[in-house]
């Protein structure tokens, strides 16, 4: 049990909110664990007649060629997964072929109310319908709208939109220094610099990606910002040294680490920062991007350990994979920023926010949050259970339904297995990680299907190291 998960131990979550229960729309098909969707599947095409292949998928004449045209026509920035996904409901995702496959990674924690939610899909429909796009030489209600209830449910006093979260990380690095400028009317030169830790991840824009602790992510793009430091992630008195020194214009870091393995912090750490950043006059940024809104249990992360930052960034789930991303921040902070400092076309756009406040409705229901713990203090139990025993399995950690299960060996076999079996992973840390970020609205019942198939699946990491 990690730190938080000991702290959260002695402090339950309260649950502020329950999502509306999802029931499926007929009887399941043989085989296949349907306990979460919110509408029927669509219908299997010719190709996916008979039972569904559990031995490594053969793909069709029109799977191949949309990934022989990706080889031609983009430029090759993404190792892809040899699947071509068409449509999905609920936890399910269907490909070109009419497989089915369980996902536990939503679209990398940004579908939390999963797929083709009704609620969601008539507000989206219904917002194209009305106003799609005006920029922010206008007011529009919906913007207004989100900004107001992202304000009243957190510490924030105000919210600047954008479109992604590194878009998020790159706005709040940029309030950072005009902020420390602004506090001093004198002229002083201002602390300029910013601390990150180990295992960070905040974005990919050349910003961002310098606040990122991977150097395969900065190094072919040096010189990359300059005026970052690292420090390894919970080594309190090593950030309390660099900040201060009082050239530390903000810290950045993630309450719990996605990318970089999912690793939490602990209390005393948080705690720390705070009072350092305090002392020095230093900004404390929490990137929630992948932790935030609801996946930890908690509407924030931070909330689990009661300590507020300056500014907290978010993106990922907001929209339901509409693009958006905010930048929430203390009066303060935004006092220091005038018209013209900062802007952005497309980000706070009516669609996206508009869909943003539905689901908000969804997370923040009665006793949707409390729920989201136990079904993820119950999974990472089961398996817990259901791993133990295997040599390649070093730790089962995380908080909600943020989950990871850390190897001693690359974890890419086993996520191919798992992909063969009809179930959707993704890795993290230095690729010896599976990271387990399904929608937030998954049953208990598709749970144990996960955690089954990861069973099964262990031997696939045999055979790559025989």
């Amino acid at each position: 049990m990690n730190s938080l998960q000991s702290f959260l131990a002695a402090n339950p979550a309260s649950g502020a909110g329950a999502g509306a229960r999802l029931v499926p729309a007929g009887p399941p098909r043989r085989g296949r664990v349907s306990a979460c969707l919110a509408a029927p599947p669509p219908p299997p095409t010719a190709a996916a007649a008979g039972p569904p292949a559990r031995a490594r998928r053969e793909l069709s004449a029109a799977s191949l060629a949309v990934i022989e045209d990706e080889a031609r026509y983009l430029v090759g920035t993404y190792k892809r997964s040899r699947v071509v996904l068409d449509s999905a409901r609920g936890c399910k995702l269907y490909d070109l072929d009419g497989r089915e496959y369980l996902d536990m990674a939503a679209g990398i924690a940004v579908t939390g109310i999963g797929h083709a939610d009704p609620d969601f899909t008539r507000a989206v429909a219904a917002q194209t319908g009305t106003l799609v796009h005006t920029s922010n030489v206008v007011y529009t209600r919906p913007q207004v709208a989100l900004a107001k209830r992202l304000v009243e449910a957190s510490f924030a006093d105000r919210a600047f939109f954008a479109n992604t979260g590194t878009e998020a990380n790159e706005a709040a690095i940029k309030f950072a220094r005009k902020f420390q400028r602004a506090a001093r009317p004198d002229g002083a030169a201002p602390p300029a610099e910013f601390l990150a830790f180990s295992n960070c991840f905040h974005g990919r824009t050349m910003g961002a990606v310098a606040l990122t602790s991977k150097a395969q992510y900065r190094d072919p793009f040096a010189p990359v910002m300059p005026g970052v430091t690292f420090v390894d992630y919970g080594d309190l008195e090593g950030a309390r040294r660099f900040i201060q020194s009082g050239r530390v214009a903000a810290v950045f870091l993630e309450p719990v680490q996605g990318e970089g393995g999912i690793h939490s912090a602990t209390q005393e750490f948080l705690r720390g920062l705070r009072e350092a950043c305090d002392e020095a006059g230093a900004l404390l940024v929490f990137d929630e991007v992948q932790c935030g809104l609801g996946r930890t249990g908690y509407l924030w992360a931070h909330e689990a350990y009661g300590v507020e930052p300056d500014m907290m960034t978010l993106a990922k789930p907001l929209a339901n994979g509409i693009p958006i991303g905010v930048v929430l921040v203390k009066e303060k902070v935004a006092a220091a920023i005038n018209y013209g400092d900062h802007g952005t076309t497309f980000g706070g756009g009516p669609l996206a926010c508009h869909a943003a406040l539905t689901v908000l409705d969804k997370i923040q229901a009665p006793g949707f949050l409390a729920e989201v713990s136990r079904k993820g203090e119950n999974f990472k139990q089961l398996l817990r259970t259901k791993l133990s025993g295997n040599l390649h399995v070093k730790e089962v950690r995380g908080i909600g339904l943020i989950v990871g299960i850390e190897l001693d060996v690359p974890a890419g076999p086993l996520v191919d297995a798992c992909l063969d079996a009809g179930v959707i992973v993704l890795t993290a840390g230095k690729g010896n990680v599976v990271r387990l970020v399904p929608p937030l609205i998954i049953s208990e019942k598709e749970l144990e299907h996960a955690a089954d198939v990861i069973r099964d699946c262990l031997p696939a990491l045999d055979v790559a190291t025989s």
